[in-house]
């Protein structure tokens, strides 16, 4: 595969992946922005800092500022309770986005494998019919090259997995 057709197949990943983020809703687009930022060291950073300032604040005298949050320091955990709520509330919105983006690009691959497994087929029966006219009809007979033209029912790929593979408890 040359290089122009490798960028092609790259550009047109990349303008799926753009107009997939081009359609979030202003609250989507929210959600992703607070899940990214809370999912880096800055808001890491910024959570230790604000910890270390209010328990120093509550602990000690700092100018004039009065204990607001005595020991155990309900208030904060109040509100990391409820920050928490709320990020793992956000967290779980754009991860079931991801999730339904993902079953788009699972449904497109099966949809793209099935038309790979049509077309090969259909190449294997030229072939077949090309070795035969060639005089190769033992070769273009035989048991794997005949198995293998036929049709493939996904109907029954599908029932020999459900019933070969193991089912996890």
């Amino acid at each position: 595969m040359s290089q122009d057709h490798v960028q092609e197949h790259i550009a047109l990943v990349a303008r799926h992946e753009q107009e997939f983020l081009a359609k979030r809703s202003t609250a989507e687009r929210a959600t992703d922005a607070i899940a990214a930022f809370a999912g880096s060291l800055t808001f890491v950073a910024i959570h230790v800092v604000v910890f270390i300032c209010w328990i120093g604040v509550n602990v000690t005298r700092v100018g004039n500022i009065p204990h607001f949050d005595p020991r155990p320091f309900s208030l904060l955990g109040t509100f990391v309770a409820l920050e928490a709520i709320l990020l793992a509330s956000f967290i779980l919105m754009r991860q079931a986005r991801l999730g339904r983006r993902a079953d788009e690009r699972d449904h497109l691959m099966l949809q793209l494998l099935l038309l790979t497994e049509k077309e090969i087929t259909a190449v294997l029966g030229i072939d077949r019919h090309i070795a035969t006219r060639m005089g190769l009809s033992d070769e273009a007979n035989e048991a794997g090259v005949q198995q293998l033209a036929g049709q493939t029912s996904i109907d029954d790929v599908t029932q020999a997995i459900e019933r070969d593979l193991p089912t996890q408890n």
